[in-house]
């Protein structure tokens, strides 16, 4: 399927993408996770073809797509702006493609037909694309995209114009269509929560490199590195010193940690305290509660040394906690 290898890019002098390899497998979705600048887009307009590489090189199905111009690479892509055409209608944005193929009318009108039923768009044919909303906006896009029966799907921020309930009920019904039609995608966001929905892999890039790769729920319960874990908003992030055996001195304290690394006395590490309240974990937080703020049927509750956790039920301000929580040594 499509294989990346060992790309390069700078830009005005700075280094963009920093040997970027990668494959992804029939049938997959992969997303390129990371936040601004860390080089997923440019890595998308790489494979597409709309830029070139300083080196390295894309294939697919074994064959090197250098010589092969966008139009010609059979690949999908929907962008964050949909980019439509205002002055045609919504069956003629779908068609369009199919057009400059030089299909037959008959064919057209069947894959028009099929490609806004998959997207829950039939009936919208003769409809001005002006006339609609960002979300059926965003189904033509989609539907323009899948009616060339791409071979890959490419996805920019799609959903980084549209709110927030509107943005997850379009993520879960192009994750659906993305199984019925098994056409292999390629997802770029900075978003999380996007990414962890609608990925089978996740790939974490960060000044030009992928620091983490794996499922979601992988990457979720092993973050592999202090910037992966901070980045993911999974805890509380903390500088200590190996004092012992699997012990760690930190401000907050002494923490007992399984480490599977090999310390020496005296080394700095992270830890991450993760702010779920545990029963079998003989670390504690504690605190005075500074702040308390209620998140989607749960209570984030921060102490007056900074650390936070999330509890079932508030607290008082300034009331004194202790808390079991499960913590981790990153490196």
């Amino acid at each position: 399927m499509l294989e990346v290898r060992n790309i390069f890019k700078t830009y005005e002098g700075e280094s963009l993408l920093n040997g970027i390899s990668f494959q992804l497998d029939a049938g997959e979705t992969i997303c390129l996770l990371g936040a601004s600048g860390s080089g997923k887009s440019t890595l998308l307009r790489i494979i597409a073809g709309l830029e070139d590489s300083n080196s390295g090189s894309i294939l697919f199905n074994g064959i090197d797509l250098a010589s092969t111009p966008p139009h010609l690479r059979d690949f999908g892509l929907v962008f964050q702006d949909y980019a439509l055409f205002p002055h045609l209608n919504v069956n003629d944005n779908v068609a369009f493609g199919l057009r400059m193929r030089r299909m037959g009318q008959e064919e057209i009108d069947q894959r028009v037909n099929a490609s806004l039923k998959l997207v829950n768009l039939s009936g919208f044919g003769k409809r001005k694309v002006t006339d609609l909303s960002g979300g059926e906006q965003q189904r033509v896009a989609l539907a323009r995209a899948l009616a060339t029966r791409p071979r890959l799907l490419m996805f920019d921020e799609p959903l980084g114009a549209l709110d927030r309930s509107l943005r997850e009920d379009l993520l879960n019904e192009l994750r659906t269509i993305l199984h019925q039609t098994k056409i292999p995608a390629i997802y770029v966001t900075h978003d999380q929560e996007e990414a962890f929905t609608i990925a089978d892999r996740v790939l974490i890039l960060h000044n030009g490199m992928i620091v983490r790769e794996g499922t979601p729920a992988d990457v979720w319960a092993d973050p592999q590195s202090a910037f992966v874990a901070g980045f993911l908003g999974l805890g509380n992030l903390l500088d200590g010193e190996v004092i012992g055996t699997n012990q760690f001195q930190t401000e907050h304290g002494i923490f007992n940690v399984k480490c599977g690394h090999e310390h020496s006395k005296g080394d700095k590490v992270k830890l991450l305290a993760r702010p779920f309240q545990v029963r079998d974990d003989a670390n504690v937080v504690s605190g005075s509660v500074a702040d308390v703020i209620f998140q989607q049927e749960r209570y984030k509750v921060t102490f007056d040394s900074g650390l936070f956790v999330y509890l079932g039920e508030a607290p008082k301000l300034g009331e004194k906690l202790s808390i079991r929580v499960k913590v981790e040594c990153l490196a």
